[in-house]
């Protein structure tokens, strides 16, 4: 377990009381699509395997029963399908998160699935590194454009006069 706390990107405590057990696992499927985990763990167990990683800034909400989402890489998506899930089922309540060493609240982890994905995220950033070479070629093609204008001006002028 503390291995998994260690390479986790996020991690999100969820409490599950009053979830039956085919809602459980489809939840647990749900998060399964986003290389996230889903685990009921001890609260002692818990806090053992969470000292000096960053999910120890959870251990004070370590009470109660309580199920942990560990996610490696896109917190975005787990964060969307705790979000979804909670409002489907009354008895899903997001109790707190941590993300790269932050704390992250329900209203945070709210917002946080209000994000687009990861993917979207990159592809927009991409366009936009994309852009600022494209509209550097276009001025400077605009310079050559109005160069030559001015340079056919000139030459129409000294043609007038010849």
């Amino acid at each position: 377990m503390k291995s998994r706390l260690e390479k986790a990107e996020a991690t999100f405590l969820v409490d599950y009381k009053g979830l039956d057990v085919e809602t459980f696992n489809a939840l647990r499927g749900e998060l399964r699509k986003s290389e996230t985990e889903l685990q009921v763990v001890k609260n002692r167990l818990l806090k053992l395997a969470s000292k000096d990683t960053e999910t120890a800034l959870l251990e004070q909400y370590f009470e109660g029963p309580c199920a942990l989402v560990i996610n490696y890489e896109d917190a975005i998506a787990p964060a969307k399908t705790l979000v979804e899930q909670s409002k489907e089922h009354k008895h899903l309540e997001i109790k707190m998160g941590q993300m790269s060493g932050r704390l992250i609240d329900e209203a945070g982890i709210k917002r946080l699935a209000q994000l687009p994905s990861r993917d979207i995220l990159l592809a927009m950033a991409l366009s936009v590194m994309q852009a600022v070479p494209t509209s550097f070629v276009r001025v400077l093609n605009g310079a050559m454009v109005n160069l030559l204008n001015v340079l056919k001006a000139v030459e129409g002028q000294k043609g007038d006069k010849a």
